[in-house]
Parts: structure tokens; sequence; C-alpha cells
């Protein structure tokens, strides 16, 4: 995977989040602010909008570029967590304009540890890391046992598919949603959601060819 594609899935994911806008809007607006979709819309609006700016730069300066982007123009607690999730992945990749699969796996390894950083959380607490820690074990499992990306990445997907599921059952314990403790049963996590979408995405993108 050169810097093109990474290029091209960055906009994809742009595409898709202003399509799911609303959605997740709706999502936030049963357990946080309301506002997680018209956010991180403006976030990637700002980073589609810097992109021809990345052209020519190595992976790693892409995605640290898009990290610094979210969190200079999204509002709320979603761009200093997937900023730093950019940033981090950026910094595995640093000086790269081709990606290994081992690599790809590297840097989303890298994300999720600036998520729990960031965010002080761990899987379990519904957020975007219930998604995004299924996705990864069942991406390495799938590399380690010999899959090539995309076959990996298909069973990350299915994996934060049934993440997004389970943060239906279970009570907030992180952010705003954690404010409503009981009543934030059987609503599924934004964060997880828009972390789906951007699994889903590199997927579409990588399948094309």
């Amino acid at each position: 995977m050169d810097n093109k594609k990474i290029l091209e899935i960055i906009a994809a994911i742009a595409k898709k989040i202003k399509a799911e806008k609303d959605f997740l809007t709706e999502l936030d607006n049963e357990i946080g602010d309301g506002d997680h979709g018209i956010n991180l819309a403006r976030g990637f609006k700002s980073v589609e909008e810097k992109l021809p700016t990345f052209a020519d730069k190595d992976i790693g300066a892409i995605l640290k570029g898009v990290g610094t982007q979210l969190v200079s123009t999204v509002g709320g607690a979603s761009g200093p967590l997937y900023g730093t999730a950019f940033m981090k992945a950026g910094n595995v990749c640093k000086g790269k304009m081709e990606l290994t699969d081992a690599e790809f796996v590297a840097a989303l390894d890298a994300a999720i540890g600036g998520v729990k950083m960031r965010g002080k959380a761990v899987e379990g607490e519904k957020t975007m890391l219930d998604a995004l820690c299924p996705a990864y074990k069942a991406l390495k499992d799938g590399i380690d046992g010999g899959k090539d990306l995309i076959a990996a990445l298909a069973d990350g997907i299915d994996a934060a598919a049934k993440g997004v599921e389970y943060t239906k059952t279970i009570i907030a314990t992180k952010g705003r949603a954690s404010y409503l403790k009981e009543r934030s049963l059987g609503h599924q996590d934004p964060g997880a959601t828009s972390s789906l979408f951007m699994l889903q995405t590199a997927f579409e993108v990588l399948q094309r060819g």
C-alpha cells in the first residue's frame, strides 16, 4: 500500500463521514452532545481540502497531517481522540512511501494506543475502542495466520461490527454518555460506529485495487 492509496482512503473516509453525518449525530443525540457527526464532518472536510498539499508526502507525514487537522478543527472529544489516533499511526509510518501488511497492522495498533492514552479508556466502556480493539485483534490474527490484508481486514470489520452491537448492551462509563448510567443501555456508541465506517471505507478502497 503506497502513499497514493493512503490519500485515496482518507478522501473516501471524508466522503463517508459527510454522507453519514446525520446518522452519527442522531446516535449522539441519544447519549451524547448530539454533535459527533457534525463535528467529524467538519473536521474531515478540512482534511479533504488539505489533501492536495500532502500529495508527495510520505505516509507518516500524511497521517500526522490528518491528525493535526482533526485536532484543530473538530470540537468535542472526537477531535483529540481521532487526531491523536492518526498522529500516533503517523509516528510508526515515518519516512515510509509504502506499507507492508504488518506495518499497516502496527499503525492501527499505535492509533488504538493513542486513543487509550488520550481518552484514558479501555475496551468495554462503550467507546470507539469497542470497535477498534476487536478489529485490530482479528486483523492481526488474520495477517499472522497468512491471510492477505484484504481478507484479514474483512475479518476485522466483522469484529468491529460485532463490537458496535456490543456497545448497545453495556453501560457507558466514559464521556458524556456515562452521565446517563443505566439509561445508556440499548444505544450504540457513535464513536464505535464512526470507527467502523472508517474501517469499512479503507476496505472498500483496497478491494477496488
